[in-house]
């Protein structure tokens, strides 16, 4: 059916590309709008980015989340990584359920109830030890790993489970230690996925507003929770033009790692064809 009629296949995926990406480029098209009413189209105009760039208060929050996603997806990758690994080349070990069931406990408890866990944690530790002695940058980094790694776990146990192991055996077989096969051989078959994950890591991060708002401390607040409390006295065009710059960084992002992850793959397939056999 699908073949005889392929407008249907067209015109679904047109009405699902058109349902995810217009409300973006209808924020992109107003950050450029004269009007301080966001629904209202005034004129061509880029004040809300000059403004913006005045804005000291929403600049510092930008940063502050952009160091907390680049940290807390640095190490949700370090760790989530190394879960990964364990879980995908193991097998059946003695703690096995209950490390998978920790791991991948974040992908199913709600956000509120992982906010005030965490932020009773911080609060325990700081009664029983002393640290942290207040909630801010370090407490929001420790908690955006928390969730990240097991996202970062599943996509790199995923990878691992799909590949094909000759390379490492062949490695092995030659009186390579199981260090240096990691180091040399898996991790650069897996850094695509590697790539992938530390960047929707990093997204998650940025994202994030429940989980923050239960572990931050007075003057860090992240860019989302200063968005929220700001919408609620109305939307300021200054965050359209602050969205369209993040958008724009994010699919540059996009556009370098496929670009790498292209470039990695047609260096495999020549060093494929150079070594095989004429």
């Amino acid at each position: 059916m699908i073949g005889r009629r392929p407008y249907l296949l067209y015109g679904a995926m047109a009405a699902g590309y058109a349902f995810l990406y217009l409300p973006i480029a209808a924020l992109i098209v107003y950050s450029f709008n004269a009007s301080r009413l966001v629904t209202v189209w005034a004129g061509f105009s880029t004040r809300w980015y000059v403004e913006l760039a005045e804005n000291t208060r929403m600049l510092e929050a930008a940063g502050l989340s952009l160091r907390i996603a680049a940290f807390s997806a640095s190490l949700a990758l370090v760790l989530g990584t190394l879960a990964g690994f364990i879980l995908a080349r193991f097998g059946r070990f003695p703690g096995r359920l209950l490390f998978t069931g920790m791991v991948s406990a974040p992908l199913v408890i709600p956000e509120v109830i992982s906010g005030l866990a965490l932020l009773l944690l911080f609060v325990g530790l700081e009664q029983l030890v002393g640290w942290p002695a207040e909630r801010g940058m370090t407490t929001i980094v420790l908690s955006h790993t928390t969730f990240c790694l097991a996202f970062v776990a599943v996509i790199v146990q995923s990878r691992l489970t799909g590949m094909d192991r000759a390379c490492e055996e062949a490695a092995l077989d030659l009186g390579a230690r199981p260090a240096k096969v990691f180091c040399v051989i898996t991790l650069p078959i897996i850094a695509p996925a590697l790539l992938a994950a530390w960047l929707l890591a990093f997204t998650l991060s940025l994202d994030d507003l429940v989980i923050s708002s239960f572990v931050s401390g007075p003057g860090a607040s992240t860019l989302p929770m200063l968005v929220f409390s700001s919408v609620r006295l109305g939307v300021s065009p200054q965050i359209n033009a602050l969205a369209t710059i993040i958008i724009a960084i994010v699919a540059l992002g996009i556009v370098l790692a496929y670009a790498l992850t292209q470039r990695q793959a047609r260096a495999r397939r020549r060093a494929i064809a150079a070594a095989a056999p004429a």
